[in-house]
């Protein structure tokens, strides 16, 4: 493939761009420690590997052309966005006056994985961002599936090593983090985050 030391860069910026992931991995790091962000990373990275065979095997080309499979997939993906979103906020507010321990008890029984998988495997802007973005990079001297095989695991090793670092930063701060003042207060935001990227998914055009 040509150019691979641009597309590494290129495909970092991307990575490093605030997005429903990054939100979802700071919430679930300061509520649920440090295992609750690296199980949403783990939840996140087998998105992405559903979505990198989905390119590699042309599903993706045939679920961008359809118009229907994109819509089904744009407002599932956007309604738990949203979902995600609005009970943040609902329980930012309604442990106001609890403390530190109600909250992460309140925490347990949530599945950090489950939510990094099904925000990321339902965001049809995954299959979009492999589709019109790796083309970019395809030689001629090379198979394509190779090339998509190679820059699809090539991105989500950048992901992984990405959200790994911004889990541990997190965590690291975590003192000031953890106190439940500051724990509402980013509970709140990230869910106003989150809500944010629901609905903008909802009411983008398909590409």
């Amino acid at each position: 493939m040509e150019n691979f030391y641009l597309f590494v860069i290129m495909s970092l910026l991307f990575v490093i761009l605030p997005g429903p992931d990054i939100g979802l991995i700071t919430q679930n790091t300061v509520t649920s420690g440090k295992k609750g962000g690296i199980d949403t990373v783990i939840g996140i990275t087998s998105g992405l590997i559903i979505h990198t065979s989905a390119a590699v095997f042309g599903l993706s080309a045939i679920f961008v052309k359809s118009a229907l499979l994109f819509s089904i997939f744009k407002y599932v993906g956007a309604v738990y966005l949203i979902y995600l979103g609005v009970t943040s906020i609902w329980s930012s507010k309604k442990n106001k006056g609890s403390s530190g321990d109600g909250h992460q008890t309140k925490y347990k029984n949530k599945s950090p994985f489950r939510q990094g998988f099904l925000t990321n495997l339902l965001n049809p802007k995954i299959a979009v961002l492999f589709l019109t973005f790796f083309p970019q990079f395809l030689s001629t001297g090379m198979k394509p599936f190779l090339q998509f095989l190679m820059m699809g695991l090539t991105y989500t090793v950048l992901t992984i090593i990405w959200s790994i670092v911004y889990v541990n930063l997190i965590n690291y701060i975590s003192s000031w983090m953890k106190k439940p003042a500051t724990q509402r207060a980013i509970e709140r935001i990230s869910g106003f985050v989150v809500l944010g990227f629901g609905i903008k998914l909802a009411i983008e055009k398909r590409p």
